[in-house]
């Protein structure tokens, strides 16, 4: 409690790994709350669960709440999954799909991840996943990084055609990027601009943290 207390003056770090995925994994209290950090950007909670709860309120709480599976590609410490079970309640299934072992330990070890009944988590390959599923889902959320770089793949049509093959009907993407160059600004114009799949539309979110920018794709 006292480190809580004193994470609001300054950041207090307690705990520090590394992975075969990340050079660093961090915990730290900060502002009063325990966040998961790589080596140059925030992971999970803090910023970035602001990030991708904005994208949930656009796509509705109320609408989320109704929706019986959702797919979280790129789990880290589940600040996203936090959201849907504490603030929207949703009672679905969730799936969540995390490459790095070391960070599920971590998940679960100071996030209780395992203690949410309705999760089911799989230490696996997100592309691996995608390219094998059958299953189809109302809400597919996609959040990979390695620390500040995004693998090419999630920009790759093939991959894009994949995920929109297995939303149900009325099913929505929430497609979390990180944008840090103006190189990353047009690979992200390229993208939206590129998108083209029949029965679907793509809208970008304004931004609300400055590197991070939220692509939704909504099957109507």
């Amino acid at each position: 409690m006292i480190r809580k207390l004193l994470s609001y003056l300054l950041p207090i770090t307690v705990f520090k790994t590394k992975s075969n995925w990340s050079k660093s994994i961090e915990i730290t209290w900060a502002n009063g709350e325990l966040v998961l950090d790589s080596e140059n950007t925030n992971y999970s909670y803090g910023s970035l669960q602001r990030i991708l709860r904005l994208g949930l309120k656009t796509i509705g709480f109320r609408q989320i709440r109704k929706m019986n599976t959702i797919l979280v590609l790129g789990v880290a410490g589940g600040s996203v999954i936090k959201t849907l079970n504490d603030e929207i309640q949703f009672k679905g299934k969730i799936i969540g799909v995390e490459i790095d072992p070391e960070i599920i330990k971590i998940a679960n070890s100071y996030f209780q991840l395992n203690q949410i009944p309705n999760l089911s988590l799989l230490n696996t390959d997100a592309f691996e996943f995608v390219l094998q599923a059958n299953d189809k889902y109302d809400l597919i959320i996609v959040d990979i990084f390695q620390d500040t770089k995004m693998p090419s793949f999630l920009f790759e049509n093939f991959f894009t055609q994949r995920l929109c093959a297995l939303l149900q009907e009325k099913g929505c993407i929430l497609f979390n990027t990180m944008v840090l160059s103006e190189k990353d600004n047009q690979r992200n114009k390229k993208y939206c601009t590129e998108f083209y799949q029949p029965n679907f539309k793509i809208k970008t979110i304004p931004r609300v943290e400055i590197h991070n920018e939220l692509i939704v794709i909504e099957k109507i």
